[in-house]
């Protein structure tokens, strides 16, 4: 079974990859190690985004992010249950975790 078709399988891979944080979102930045470092909007990147949709309802959307960041030597991965859109985050966040096809503008 190809490990990248469920979120949890995706998530076991990406773990062997050193993405070990797990990440929570907050209006203004990711937090990690219950509040040990916060990471603003120019603290990380966005490396992948996997997309993950219910099988019997379009709704029952979920995202998982691949991040890191270079300043404090982390990567991890944040899970967001129904798109980013959903939470009440600053514009400067949502627009580093807007999900964008490759080559659409």
């Amino acid at each position: 079974m190809n490990p990248y078709v469920t979120l949890s399988g995706t998530m076991n891979e990406l773990r062997k990859q050193g993405y070990v944080e797990d990440f929570n979102l907050l209006q203004q930045c990711l937090e990690c190690r219950n509040g040990q470092y916060k990471l603003f909007a120019d603290d990380f990147t966005v490396d992948n985004f996997y997309r993950f949709e219910g099988p019997s309802d379009p709704a029952d959307m979920a995202i998982l992010y691949a991040i890191s960041s270079e300043r404090y030597g982390l990567k991890g991965l944040l899970v967001n249950g129904y798109g980013i859109s959903s939470d009440a985050v600053t514009d400067e966040m949502l627009q580093k975790l807007t999900v964008r096809d490759k080559g659409l503008s």
